[in-house]
């Protein structure tokens, strides 16, 4: 079958992963796929864990950009020397109720763009007036539409915690979220083994940066909770389907065998996913899609806390 042929039987957001993964088209003419579930769920997997490689070799690619724009040891020294604000990550986090840190991001590998007329800093301003805990920050140019700069906007017009949410595997990335005035950074557990998870978390730590270490299954939490890392958060997206299943936080919460913020990811639609994941543990929820989408978000906010 031809390329196009192979394509034309598939849903969008199937040939959207396919497109994104760089798949061996032979493979595909080889296997003549058909429409059948069982062959189009193997060929969505193996989409998927292609385009998790594709994200890293990406962002490399962007962080050697970064790197060739200022050097690795000026970087360091700008961060070491940072006179930059810590606005409590953590502690915004622990407050009582289901804190929600508000997610800044014009596009997603599963769902593409999401918000042609792209507002950043007019959106962040609308998340600290609705009564966000903290923004989260895409600054992964290729996949998320994301950039330094974005982020860099967005810290000298809100007062509240920010989050730089990155494909973080690299110390540069860290020293760079200092300086633009981070005041937590995510690492994702499944990129990440347990020596560059607790390497990493140490050196924020030391640089007064907060971790938002992200599982999503229990191999990668019992690395995680090996490190004793003090914020948690359970996505709730299966990496290689892109379903999402509130249960997943029910499933692990209760294998944290310490005290720990923890924070429920993707997946909060309204007022009951929320009331769900706050009787299941979460101290917060990390929320970007539906606030994106929203018209008005102060009273998406506002439906989303009606229940709590």
């Amino acid at each position: 079958m031809k390329e196009e042929e192979i394509l034309g039987i598939l849903p969008l957001h199937i040939r959207t992963i396919i497109k994104q993964a760089d798949i061996n088209w032979d493979d595909l003419q080889e296997i003549r796929l058909r429409i059948q579930k069982p062959v189009i769920l193997k060929y969505r997997s193996k989409a998927c864990y292609l385009s998790e490689q594709g994200k890293i070799t990406k962002r490399k690619e962007q962080l050697q950009r970064e790197k060739d724009n200022i050097e690795p040891q000026d970087m360091k020294e700008m961060a070491l020397n940072s006179k930059n604000k810590n606005h409590g990550f953590k502690e915004a986090l622990k407050k009582s109720g289901l804190s929600v840190i508000s997610e800044v991001k014009k596009a997603s590998p599963s769902k593409g763009v999401i918000a042609e007329d792209f507002r950043p800093v007019e959106t962040a301003i609308a998340y600290e007036d609705a009564g966000a805990a903290a923004i989260s920050c895409l600054t992964e140019e290729h996949y998320f539409k994301g950039g330094s700069k974005y982020f860099a906007d967005i810290r000298a017009k809100v007062d509240i915690p920010m989050l730089r949410k990155d494909f973080i595997f690299d110390e540069y990335q860290i020293y760079e979220a200092k300086v633009l005035g981070a005041d937590a950074i995510l690492l994702i557990a499944a990129i990440l083994s347990e020596e560059k998870i607790k390497e990493f978390y140490d050196l924020a730590k030391s640089l007064e940066i907060d971790c938002l270490v992200e599982v999503h299954n229990e191999k990668e939490l019992k690395k995680v909770v090996a490190c004793g890392c003090d914020i948690i958060g359970i996505n709730n997206r299966n990496l290689k389907t892109f379903d999402v299943d509130l249960n997943t936080t029910s499933k692990l919460a209760p294998l944290i065998p310490y005290e720990a913020v923890l924070v429920s990811e993707s997946g909060m639609k309204d007022e009951n996913d929320m009331k769900n994941v706050k009787e299941q543990g979460a101290d917060a929820v990390l929320i970007g899609e539906t606030f994106m989408r929203s018209d008005n978000i102060k009273e998406t906010m506002k439906q989303l806390r009606s229940c709590l």
